[in-house]
């Protein structure tokens, strides 16, 4: 079996961590996992695009465009900027919460908040839609919403590892201090999309 998960965000959301705890995750249960990012100009809140391609046999650490079964959304016009990689029936777990682009705030551009969403809710079959960042602050710091996020990916049907698999991997991967929030906000990312 295998499973491409792209993740989309920008920089300083926890994509980069995210990736390589689904990574840990497959690794810990026996499968073969390739990775790949992409980092922006800007450090922080500059585009940031991570690759997860978990099974076997693995041909690349690029997830081909309409490949992806999977796309992680961490801000909402970046995934909409990566919409194209997610295969037709494929999930999209997004959070709906904004991170207002420089060229924006310097009015030299506009984001349509309205139009991007009308834009998913008409071009993806499976759309699990939320403000993950409203979450990660209810599970006491808004830092938390990567794990808000892989909470909600850990409802999947058919992942190849448990929810608590996955919780385990970002345990050992998260620092011991904020391990307690973390776990809250993985508990309020899967109860954001369980039915």
């Amino acid at each position: 079996m295998g499973l491409d998960i792209v993740i989309a965000g920008v920089g300083g959301q926890g994509t980069v961590l995210a990736s390589r705890i689904i990574a840990q995750a497959a690794m810990d249960v026996g499968l073969n996992v390739r990775t790949s990012e992409t980092i922006g100009m800007a450090q922080r809140e500059g585009t940031v695009t991570s690759h997860v391609r978990i099974g076997d046999p693995l041909y690349g650490a690029i997830i081909p465009d309409h490949g992806a079964d999977v796309l992680l959304g961490f801000e909402l016009a970046e995934t909409v900027r990566w919409l194209y990689k997610l295969k037709q029936e494929g999930l999209a777990y997004v959070n709906t919460a904004r991170i207002i682009p420089v060229s924006v705030a310097s009015g030299r551009s506009v984001y349509n908040t309205d139009a991007l969403d009308q834009h998913l809710r008409n071009n993806v079959k499976n759309l699990f839609a939320f403000d993950a960042m409203e979450i990660a602050a209810e599970a006491g710091s808004y830092r938390t919403t990567n794990t808000v996020l892989l909470g909600a990916l850990s409802t999947m049907p058919g992942l190849p590892f448990s929810a608590q698999q996955l919780l385990d991997a970002a345990m050992n991967l998260i620092p011991a201090k904020v391990r307690d929030i973390n776990q809250k906000a993985f508990e309020l990312g899967r109860r954001a999309v369980e039915v």
